[in-house]
């Protein structure tokens, strides 16, 4: 028996569109592009309440295949406590913003958190922050916190907190489980020091409870993870563990050149795991200092995803057969500085974001004075056709979007 939402129970008075039927109405409006819904509820009450309840969500659920669905990017330029995220659909170049999260006025400066997506939710996981009730005051810490934020019900809620507080960690979710591993509390204000982790846990949904795994073979934070093998495995890359000092005072981190890899197992009592496998070196010595920014390509749960590398202006695709990255291409256009420049995947494409200060026209320069004009230029690569295309679009940010900082994470809706 279905047990979705029916019109008549979500709006029995109700009319979408005049002269249309009801279930009608609603299948057209459910294929506007979810940046717009702001401002389309402000077209009439019934409109409203529909963009407002479950039943939108139920009929795009019904009638749109997966990967038709709008992949859209969620972009947290800073504490998403103080700093409202926003979402960007890169096929119709729409904004919107999403509510603050729950604010603690015991902890400040949040930073190195994680957000993922599952299903209709974004999680933020962790992190870096400063509390108030610590000693001493300038020194930071790790975060333990979870939110979830529902775009069914507009709101965030409060999970439960993990095992360990971490942050700068591998994360990745699937199949109604977030796995996170390694970590520690570098915070963004400062270039080094901060504690690392080797510890593993996963967030059950279904029970909503954190659980322990068997840890990292080694301690390792700023590191990233994916699920690969229609997520029976769980990949952890790249991040850094000891540390040296350069005339016995300037600490300089030791990045890992390897992987290690878990295989995901469904026990009967639950979700379990198996044991760490480590993956070895990935590069030469001197070939690249450290893993440069990843973007995993998702194969719709076929196999193996196609995993990606931004390394300065050159993007290189990783063979799981002979543990190597070879070069893919380069950046049509040169990023001036090559940390500060965004990359995901999007609609199975690769997208190069880099913010761009529009002030040299004359007409900018007269508009100068009314608000700040930094758009966001995107070089977009499709991997199939190994073509190129550019878009430019303007984000509604107040400040230039660092990227260095800003958290990042995708989502079909």
């Amino acid at each position: 028996m279905n047990s979705s939402p029916s019109p008549s129970s979500e709006s029995p008075q109700q009319t979408l569109i005049p002269g249309l039927p009801y279930d009608l109405a609603a299948l057209i409006l459910s294929f506007l592009p979810y940046p717009y819904h702001g401002t389309l509820k402000s077209i009439c009450k019934s409109w409203n309440h529909f963009f407002s309840s479950r039943f939108y969500h139920s009929i795009r659920h019904k009638h749109i295949p997966f990967p038709k669905t709008s992949h859209l990017l969620c972009i947290f330029p800073q504490d998403p406590s103080v700093c409202s995220p926003y979402i960007f659909d890169p096929i119709h170049k729409a904004w919107s913003t999403l509510p603050l999260m729950p604010c603690n006025p015991h902890v400040y400066g949040l930073c190195n958190f994680v957000s993922v997506a599952l299903k209709t939710h974004v999680y933020v996981l962790g992190g870096s922050l400063f509390d108030t009730r610590s000693f001493p005051l300038d020194r930071p810490s790790g975060s333990s916190y979870s939110f979830r934020y529902s775009f069914v019900t507009k709101s965030w809620e409060t999970l439960p907190p993990m095992l360990s507080p971490r942050g700068s960690f591998a994360c990745a979710a699937g199949r109604d489980r977030i796995v996170v591993a390694g970590g520690g509390s570098r915070h963004t204000m400062f270039g080094a020091a901060g504690s690392r982790l080797s510890s593993v846990e996963m967030f059950d949904v279904g029970r909503n409870e954190w659980v322990g795994l068997e840890g990292l073979p080694r301690f390792r934070a700023g590191c990233v993870g994916f699920m690969v093998g229609g997520e029976e495995e769980f990949w952890v890359m790249g991040g850094y563990g000891e540390s040296r000092t350069i005339l016995g005072v300037f600490p300089v981190d030791e990045y890992y050149r390897d992987a290690a890899v878990m295989r995901l197992e469904n026990g009967g009592g639950g979700v379990g795991a198996g044991k760490w496998r480590s993956v070895g070196d990935m590069w030469e010595e001197g070939e690249r200092r450290q893993l440069g920014r990843i973007a995993v390509v998702e194969d719709g749960g076929a196999g193996c995803p196609d995993v990606f590398m931004l390394d300065k202006n050159d993007i290189f695709r990783y063979d799981m057969n002979s543990n190597r990255w070879w070069k893919e291409t380069t950046l049509p256009k040169r990023a001036i500085d090559e940390s500060a420049v965004g990359f995901v995947a999007l609609n199975g494409e690769l997208h190069v974001m880099a913010t761009h200060n529009g002030a040299g026209s004359v007409e900018n320069r007269r508009l100068r004075r009314h608000k700040r004009l930094t758009s966001l230029f995107i070089q977009v690569y499709h991997p199939g056709k190994r073509i190129w295309r550019t878009l430019t679009t303007q984000p509604p940010f107040q400040q230039p979007l660092d990227f260095k900082t800003a958290v990042m994470c995708t989502i079909r809706l």
